[in-house]
């Protein structure tokens, strides 16, 4: 039986690298499908998986439901047998290489929600065999890898290291960044073992050429917190900056477009109107649970969730300011036009937009909005705001603009007649300097926020 084991690991490392091994991706979401795309650009047989036959359906018929990810090569890998997507999660046993690619978010009590996870790697669990490589991509905190999948790994009867590898590299995804796609990222790599570690970085080195491995695959879930705990940090820095220097009479914008000419010791970060995405805003909360088992403060990363968390109602606060001291009006009765329900510029995902947080304090106070979105034609369904799922955009013109008290800018999508609004708004709120930016600020009407 020891032979036997040690052989399907022995046949595993072959087939990486050789690239013959048939890889397996769970999610095919904003992450698993670029993932997905680069095996298949390799020629390497992928199989992706995912719980909602909606997807496999698009996917068959050569739909892009993802809109900012060119989804082209998974067509193409479906016609000449390269791709086949499924919800059989049984076909996982034909798989050596293993991917989950599913949510991390947070409970309402902001606290790790692993269910996904947990699930996966009970399905991965049903049909795990020897000589398989199991890599969780999915954003965690440090030790989900070895106290959370692999004690449900383990549990079938096989044991990671022996009869099956288990590793950890974090997804780098940047939905809608041309520039950096999945082969020019770097990965980093850790494994539950050497050998795990080597098996994974075999896996990706025909995808991604810089791998970066590490010593645990703690240390690599601690890398992928570090990052997004980084930009938190500092985008709360600049968030409360804006609001001194709004007091001040200092133009934000303007002193940070001064500064970004240092040429070192200075990284331009910009303030918004919240965090959103599937990232920096849940990732920080990650470890703060997480150092509450080892009595650890967090007071930094807290503090800069609490200003952040705070921008919106900061937002709605600048914009009933504004109807009273530009209109003498009120915000209560008042018709607010959204411009943008996008988490960032120029793509369709509205994963914790603080655009949906903002829609949901003008209802509460009263205020009538519309939204206009040149990428989400009608708001999906959210864990957050499940009151907003199908509300429909409305179009851009002149009329609209007439009938609205005033335009909140909460994403700078490129595909904005920002001159049309300049002409035809009566107040606009601006959380991104989307006018200034393309000379059509300072007015008399346009109001920082």
């Amino acid at each position: 039986m020891a032979d036997a084991k040690a052989d399907a690991l022995e046949e595993l490392d072959r087939r990486l690298e050789a690239g013959t091994a048939r890889v397996g991706v769970i999610g095919l979401g904003y992450v698993g499908v670029p993932l997905a795309c680069a095996f298949v650009r390799q020629s390497i047989a992928t199989t992706g998986f995912d719980i909602d036959p909606a997807k496999i359906s698009q996917i068959a018929a050569g739909e892009n439901y993802l809109h900012s990810v060119d989804m082209a090569p998974l067509t193409a890998g479906l016609a000449d047998g390269r791709f086949e997507a499924t919800a059989d999660f049984a076909r996982l046993a034909a798989c050596d290489a293993i991917l989950i690619c599913v949510p991390t978010p947070l409970t309402p009590q902001r606290e790790p929600d692993l269910s996904y996870v947990e699930a996966t790697a009970r399905a991965i669990a049903a049909s795990l065999r020897p000589g398989q490589l199991v890599v969780l991509e999915s954003t965690t905190y440090p030790g989900t890898t070895r106290e959370v999948v692999r004690p449900i790994l383990d549990a079938t009867g096989l044991t990671s290291g022996k009869d099956y590898l288990l590793a950890y590299s974090p997804e780098r995804e940047d939905p809608g960044n041309a520039t950096h796609s999945v082969a020019r990222i770097p990965k980093v790599i850790g494994g539950d073992g050497e050998a795990a570690r080597a098996a994974a970085l075999a896996l990706y080195r025909p995808i991604v050429p810089d791998l970066v491995p590490v010593s645990s695959t703690d240390t690599a879930e601690a890398v992928k917190l570090t990052e997004n705990i980084f930009r938190s940090v500092n985008i709360a820095l600049v968030n409360e900056l804006k609001l001194i220097y709004e007091r001040m009479g200092i133009d934000i914008w303007e002193v940070i477009e001064a500064a970004k000419t240092k040429p070192f010791g200075y990284m331009p970060f910009y303030p918004g109107p919240g965090l959103g995405g599937h990232c920096i805003p849940i990732d920080p909360f990650y470890l703060t649970w997480r150092a509450r088992s080892f009595d650890a403060a967090t007071r930094f990363v807290e503090l800069a969730g609490e200003i952040n968390t705070a921008m919106p109602y900061h937002v709605v606060d600048r914009l009933a300011d504004a109807l009273g001291r530009l209109a003498g009006r009120s915000l209560y009765g008042s018709r607010i036009l959204i411009l943008g329900a996008a988490y960032k510029k120029n793509v369709a995902d509205v994963r914790e937009s603080p655009a949906l947080k903002i829609m949901q304090i003008l209802g509460e106070r009263g205020a009538e909005w519309e939204f206009h979105d040149p990428h989400v034609a009608a708001l999906p369904r959210t864990r957050r705001h499940p009151e907003l799922n199908g509300r429909a955009g409305v179009p851009l013109d002149a009329e609209t603009l007439a009938r609205c008290q005033a335009v909140l800018i909460c994403t700078d999508h490129d595909a904005v007649d920002y001159g049309l609004v300049a002409r035809h708004a009566a107040i606009v709120v601006d959380t991104r300097n989307a006018l200034a930016s393309r000379g059509l600020a300072p007015r008399p009407t346009v109001v920082s926020a």
